[in-house]
């Protein structure tokens, strides 16, 4: 049944036969990834009945939300995960860049430094840090300096670490995920090490990660080996596709103060802040992203199998460690991009009919195609591919809620590249 389904999607037979050795190949991996998601789940249930969840921490509040038991409860959660002292998980976040930047401008001030040890940021914190050309109430506008540590082959620069850094640096940063570059995503052991050579040279600043498609992808977290503070978005891993928007900041009870002063006021903090009833979708997401992130791993992994069986350059590499649940696919040109785009969209839930228009949007430097019939807007773990317009043309493939959803969108994203040479 599988075979004709593929055939009628329009796959040659040799192709349907590299998709089923994909599915070969990559089974023992891919029982290793359910496994270690099985013990997640089991870590975030341990966590929550702890703290003792029960319905009346579900219910929600409106206005200044004082008091709110579930939002309260939902921070303790976050922190005994992420084995820290604090966390800050609201609505009120519009996204992992905002929750970002309250981290860094909770906890730098005019005339700080900060520094990057992972290369280039994403092309929104870009526009936070005012890196690329003057931008009003950017971090570089209000005082803080700025300088970058470039990657060496892709990979963290351990010794020019010790060279670059300053004992009065304040903060160093660094970004777990791939982004939108054509590198690896460093795993927890890479920033470790790291850390512990941020702290030979600068024993007193903060160093802060940018968690997003990293949570719940390895053992471990970045706070679990000397990060005082790491920030996400909760339309991606840890939303688990339940949690409508948001994001999360974790890590030592000052630098997560100090975010949160940012987020509402000097004095509030993380007092307020309604969850306006959706304290139940944000817990129940967290307790089940466990195993939607488990299943985007597989997919991740069967999609870098079969796309090289045709031919196609990834990264990484099926065998490859994952640290973050995106998938890079090299295709060459813009048209590529379009085609495979359509073929994902195609795959979505909602707007399968939707054609994906390239479009620069706020704080991007670069015209963005997006790919996503998702339930959730913008949702990176449902299914989504996004590609900006650039050389070397690269699709960047994120999320999916099973292994046979990732599947067919890589089916018919492939199939549509197919037809742009027909």
């Amino acid at each position: 049944m599988i075979r004709e389904r593929l055939l009628s999607e329009g796959l040659r037979p040799e192709q349907v036969e590299n998709f089923q050795q994909a599915t070969l190949r990559t089974r023992e991996l891919r029982e290793q990834i359910r496994e270690r998601a099985h013990r997640l789940q089991w870590r975030v249930l341990d966590a929550l009945q702890a703290r003792g969840l029960s319905e009346v921490h579900l219910l929600g509040s409106t206005g200044y939300g004082y008091g709110d038991t579930g939002r309260e409860l939902l921070d303790e959660v976050y922190a005994d995960l992420f084995g820290c002292e604090a966390a800050l998980v609201r609505l009120q976040f519009v996204s992992g860049t905002h929750a970002i930047a309250c981290g860094l401008f909770g906890n730098l001030r005019a005339g700080d430094e900060l520094v990057s040890v992972s290369g280039e940021p994403y092309d929104t914190l870009s526009t936070v840090i005012g890196q690329k050309a003057p931008t009003p109430g950017s971090l570089i506008d209000w005082g803080v300096s700025y300088r970058q540590l470039e990657l060496v082959d892709g990979s963290l620069d351990y010794q020019g670490m010790r060279s670059f850094l300053r004992p009065d640096t304040k903060m160093v940063f660094l970004q777990r995920s791939r982004g939108y570059a054509w590198r690896k995503s460093l795993s927890i052991e890479q920033i470790g090490k790291a850390i512990e050579v941020i702290r030979e040279i600068a024993p007193q600043c903060v160093v802060m990660v940018d968690n997003c498609y990293g949570e719940l992808v390895e053992e471990r977290e970045p706070t679990h080996v000397g990060a005082d503070l790491v920030a996400g978005s909760l339309i991606k891993n840890l939303g688990g596709t339940l949690a409508a928007t948001g994001g999360y900041l974790a890590g030592t009870r000052a630098a997560v103060d100090a975010a949160a002063y940012r987020l509402t006021a000097p004095g509030i903090g993380g007092e307020q802040g309604a969850s306006l009833g959706f304290s139940r979708s944000m817990l129940q997401g967290l307790f089940q992203a466990p195993i939607v992130v488990g299943h985007a791993l597989e997919g991740a992994c069967w999609a870098a199998c079969f796309m090289e069986l045709e031919g196609l350059e990834v990264s990484p590499r099926w065998e490859d460690h994952r640290s973050d649940i995106v998938q890079a696919i090299r295709l060459g040109s813009p048209e590529a991009q379009a085609a495979f785009c359509r073929g994902v969209q195609r795959s979505g839930p909602v707007d399968s009919k939707a054609t994906p228009e390239a479009w620069v949007q706020p704080g991007y430097r670069d015209p963005i195609l997006m790919a996503g019939g998702t339930f959730i807007a913008g949702s990176s773990l449902e299914m989504s591919a996004d590609c900006p317009v650039r050389p070397p043309f690269i699709a960047y493939l994120q999320g999916g809620v099973s292994l046979g959803h990732v599947q067919l969108g890589v089916v018919r994203g492939l199939v549509s590249l197919q037809n742009l040479t027909k």
